[in-house]
C-alpha cells in the first residue's frame, strides 16, 4: 500500500474508518478539501483504490488497514494518524449490517469497535478535536423496554460481560432475528454512547456525535434492501433511499469547526422513516 504523500502537510489531519466506500468516501471527499486525509478499513485492495480516486482529485490522502476489533490495530491506527499532523477529526463509519454476520458480530464491531476507536482518540485529544461515530434509524426502531441499557455501561469496563449479557438478551427473538435485533442494540448503544462520553470529552474542550442514517444508498444499504430496508421506506416522509452525498455532507459538517456547539446528541437522517413509523408498522415488516 502507498503510503506518505508529496501534497501539503500542513493542514490538519482527519480519520476516516470504514473510508474504503459508501459513506465513509463519499465523507473523505467533502472533508479532504481542508485536511490532510487518512483512511482506514479492512480491505487494502479497497484502500488502495480509494486512495487512488482521492488523489486524483487533488486530495491529500493516505491510508492504513485497521480492525476496529483488535485493540493494536486500533492504537497503530492513532499513532499513524498522529504521524501525519494534529489529528482534530475522526469520521468512524466502520461497521456492519444484519445481512454480513452473526449477533456476536454485530455487537463487536458497531458497539465495541466504536469504544475501542473513540477511546484511543481520546486519550490524546486536544481542545478542539471531535469525533462523529455513526448510528443507525435502527436504535430508534425497538421499544425503548426491548433495549438492553442496563448492560451498555459493560461495554466501557468489561466487554465480555457486555457480549454475553446482550446475548443472552437477544434469546427473546426468533433464531432468524437475532442479527437484526443485535444489530439495533447495537447502534442504539452508539447513540447512547455520545450522551454518555459528552462529559468526558467537554473536559478536553472536545466534542462528541453521533449520527443515524436511513436507508443510503450504498452497497450496504441495498444488501439490507429486501430485509426490511426497502419496507421501510413505506413509511418515510421522503419515498426514496437516501444519497450517499446526503448523509456525507451531514457527517462532514458534524465533524466541522462549524458546529462547534454540538456534542452528546444523535442526528436523525432517515428520510422522516421515524417520524412516520408506528409500533404495529414495525411487526408488519417483521412478518
Amino acid at each position: 500500500m502507498a503510503v506518505g504523500s508529496s501534497m501539503s502537510e500542513a493542514r490538519t489531519v482527519a480519520v476516516i474508518t470504514g473510508g474504503a466506500g459508501g459513506m465513509g468516501l463519499a465523507t473523505a471527499k467533502i472533508m479532504g478539501t481542508n485536511h490532510r486525509l487518512l483512511l482506514s478499513d479492512v480491505s487494502d485492495d479497497r484502500l488502495d483504490a480509494a486512495v487512488a480516486e482521492l488523489r486524483a482529485a487533488g486530495v491529500d490522502a493516505d491510508a492504513t488497514r485497521c480492525d476496529v476489533t483488535d485493540g493494536d490495530s486500533v492504537r497503530a491506527l492513532v499513532e499513524r494518524a498522529r504521524s501525519l499532523g494534529e489529528v482534530v477529526a475522526v469520521v468512524h463509519t466502520a461497521g456492519v449490517s444484519p445481512q454480513m454476520g452473526g449477533p456476536e458480530m454485530m455487537l463487536r464491531i458497531n458497539a465495541l469497535g466504536t469504544v475501542a476507536v473513540t477511546a484511543a482518540f481520546l486519550a490524546g485529544a486536544a481542545p478542539g478535536f471531535r469525533i462523529v461515530n455513526v448510528a443507525s434509524m435502527s436504535a430508534y426502531m425497538s421499544p425503548r423496554a426491548a433495549m438492553p441499557r442496563g448492560t451498555y455501561k459493560y461495554a466501557l469496563t468489561d466487554p465480555e460481560r457486555f457480549v454475553s449479557k446482550v446475548m443472552r438478551r437477544l434469546r427473546i427473538t426468533g433464531e432468524e432475528q437475532r442479527s437484526g435485533f443485535a444489530y439495533a442494540i447495537s447502534k442504539n448503544f452508539v447513540v447512547w454512547h455520545a450522551k454518555k462520553m459528552a462529559s468526558e470529552f467537554g473536559a478536553r474542550g472536545a466534542r462528541i456525535v453521533s449520527v443515524s442514517p436511513g436507508s443510503i444508498d450504498t452497497p450496504m444499504g441495498r444488501l439490507e434492501q429486501d430485509h426490511g430496508a426497502g419496507q421501510m421506506l413505506r413509511f418515510a416522509a421522503l419515498k426514496r433511499f437516501g444519497r450517499v452525498e446526503e448523509i456525507a455532507e451531514v457527517l462532514a459538517f458534524c465533524a466541522s469547526n462549524k458546529a462547534g456547539y454540538l456534542t452528546g446528541t444523535d442526528i436523525l437522517c432517515d428520510g422522516g422513516v421515524v417520524a412516520g413509523v408506528r409500533l404495529k408498522d414495525l411487526l408488519s415488516v417483521g412478518r
